[in-house]
């Protein structure tokens, strides 16, 4: 029985993460707590893990204050930076930490799909959509994905637009050449597609999540396997997915 804290449990995932967790037989949901409570409570009831869904600002207090009491993390937060991924890789020397962009296995699988494919095409773009109280852009998923096809493959043919007549029509183009387009909309959840083209064809990779119950596989994986994960920080769910 894994004894889990959440933080940030009055919001939307926050919640059905502490239904998701008090649900399942492997897991003792031992503290909840709002994004602006302190994180120091859950030392003091034994928790081992913690599930943080809040914003990048709390994430990076209650993630410090996790890490100096040894407890592992289990982070959905999305927002945080390249400075902050290096704090916590510091940070978290005790105990582990796991970051996910998305915690929906089919998620996963589509990034995965998406690396497989990116040697074999000469153009690629990401259309991520997501609902309108999302703060950050592009989503977390959308750059794991733009950094595993990078990875792949490097030969990617430049963008022929010469004139732009409103800027960020042609969205935000990485350092690797492949360009990524954010929408935000009422009704939404989470949904991202992958294009990639060559010469007479197309590859569509796309996966929709249609309610926050999606993630919630994903988030009880890392909870109950984070401690077989190597020390410190692990960026992605995969390294627990096997392909």
């Amino acid at each position: 029985m894994v004894k889990v804290g959440v933080c940030g449990a009055h919001g939307r995932m926050g919640a059905q993460t502490c239904q998701a967790i008090a649900g399942n037989p492997d897991t003792e949901l031992v503290a909840a707590v709002g994004s602006a409570d302190q994180a120091s409570s859950f030392a003091e009831v034994g928790a081992e893990v913690v599930v943080d869904f809040t914003v990048a600002t709390a994430a990076r207090t209650n993630l410090r204050v996790l890490a100096d009491s040894g407890i592992h993390a289990v982070v959905g937060t999305s927002g945080l930076s390249d400075d902050d991924i290096t704090a916590l890789r510091d940070s978290f020397t005790r105990s582990h930490c796991l970051i996910a962009p998305n915690f929906a296995i089919g998620a996963v699988l589509m990034m995965r799909f998406a690396e497989l494919s990116a040697p074999f095409f000469e153009t690629a773009e990401i259309i991520e959509t997501h609902h309108n109280q999302k703060i950050d852009a592009p989503s977390g998923t959308a750059l794991q994905t733009a950094q595993a096809m990078a990875k792949a493959s490097s030969d990617w043919l430049a963008d022929p637009t010469l004139d732009v007549r409103i800027t960020g029509a042609r969205g935000a183009r990485t350092e690797s050449g492949i360009t990524v387009h954010s929408v935000r909309l009422k009704g939404r959840v989470a949904h991202q597609e992958v294009l990639l083209g060559n010469d007479g064809e197309m590859l569509t990779i796309r996966h929709d999540t249609v309610d926050r119950s999606a993630f919630m596989p994903g988030v009880i994986l890392a909870v109950k396997q984070i401690v077989d994960l190597p020390p410190g920080l692990t960026v992605g769910l995969e390294t627990l997915v096997p392909f």
